[in-house]
C-alpha cells in the first residue's frame, strides 16, 4: 500500500499536469461511469493529498477522492487516449496526457461536506502541516503500543509498514512500548525522523530511511536495496544480530530484539 510520500507526489504531479485543463472523465471498465459524467468537461483547479487519500478538485465544487488501498495504480499515457489495460476504474485525459487509475480501494466523486467528514477522521499529516503536539497528544493518551499507533491513521496520517519500522529502528525504539509511557523527548526525535523519511520520499518518489552521510553518496544513487536500513532485512546493519519479523496491528513488523529492547 502507497504510504503517505506517494500520495503527496502524486498530488504534486497531477497537478501540474492537470490544475486549468478542462479535462475529459471516463470509466473505461464501468464501475465509476456515472460519477465520471459528473466531473466530465470540468476545469481541475488543484489536486490535494492528506494522509493515503487523494482529492482531485474542480470548478463545479465537486471532487473526486482516491484511495489506492493496496492494489491501486496510476498509469501515464498519451493523447489520443490509448485502449485501456487492464480494468481502468477512472480516465483523465487532458490535451495532453492520459491518466488511467486501476484497482483502487476508493474512487467516488464527492462534494466538500464528504471531503472534511474523511478529513475528520484523520489524525495529523506531517507532509500536510499536521501539528507534532496534536500527535503526541493523541500517542501520549493511549495505552497501545508505539508500533500499533503509527499504523492508526486516525492518530498520525500518512505512516505506513515501512516508514514504521524505518523510524522505530533509527531511533532505538521498542515498538511495544505505550504510547502513555512514551517521553515527549523521544516521542519528538522520533517525530523529526519521520518528518525527515516522509519529505525525502516526496523529493525522490521512493522511501529512503538511510541518510546520504551514512550511504555514502547521494540518495538518488542508492539502489533499492541501500534505501532501507532494516525493512525487510534478515541482519541488523547495527549489531549483526537476527532481524526478527513480529505481528503488531496485525502487520509483519520488521525488529531488532537487541538494539530495540
Amino acid at each position: 500500500m502507497p504510504e503517505g510520500h506517494k500520495t503527496h507526489r502524486l498530488a504534486i504531479d497531477h497537478c501540474a499536469l492537470f490544475r486549468g485543463y478542462r479535462v475529459r472523465v471516463s470509466s473505461p471498465q464501468g464501475r465509476f461511469s456515472s460519477d465520471a459524467q459528473k466531473v466530465d468537461r470540468q476545469v481541475v483547479a488543484k489536486v490535494v493529498a492528506a494522509g493515503k487519500h487523494l482529492f482531485y478538485e474542480f470548478e463545479n465544487d465537486l471532487l473526486v477522492h482516491v484511495h489506492l488501498g493496496r492494489y491501486g495504480s496510476f498509469r501515464l499515457g498519451p493523447v489520443p487516449s490509448p485502449p485501456p489495460r487492464g480494468l481502468v476504474r477512472m480516465r483523465i485525459a487532458s490535451e495532453n496526457v492520459t491518466l488511467d487509475l486501476n484497482g483502487p480501494t476508493q474512487c467516488r466523486v464527492i462534494d466538500a461536506v464528504d471531503r472534511d467528514q474523511v478529513l475528520a477522521r484523520l489524525g495529523p499529516d506531517p507532509l500536510a502541516g499536521g501539528s507534532a503536539t496534536d500527535v503526541w497528544r493523541n500517542i501520549a493518551a493511549s495505552k497501545q503500543p508505539i508500533g500499533a499507533l503509527l499504523l492508526d491513521q486516525a492518530v498520525i496520517a500518512g505512516i505506513g509498514n515501512i516508514f514504521r519500522a524505518e523510524a522505530l529502528f533509527e531511533i532505538a525504539m521498542n515498538p511495544e512500548i505505550r504510547g502513555c509511557d512514551l517521553d515527549r523527548k523521544s516521542f519528538d526525535r522520533l517525530w523529526r525522523v519521520l518528518v525527515r523519511m516522509l519529505r525525502t520520499g516526496v523529493k525522490h518518489d521512493q522511501i529512503i530511511a538511510v541518510t546520504a552521510k551514512e550511504a555514502g553518496k547521494p540518495l538518488e544513487k542508492l539502489d533499492k536495496h541501500q534505501r532501507l536500513r532494516i525493512y525487510g532485512k534478515t541482519t541488523c546493519p547495527r549489531c549483526d544480530g537476527p532481524i526478527a519479523v513480529v505481528k503488531v496491528a496485525a502487520r509483519k513488523l520488521y525488529v531488532c530484539k537487541f538494539c530495540q529492547a
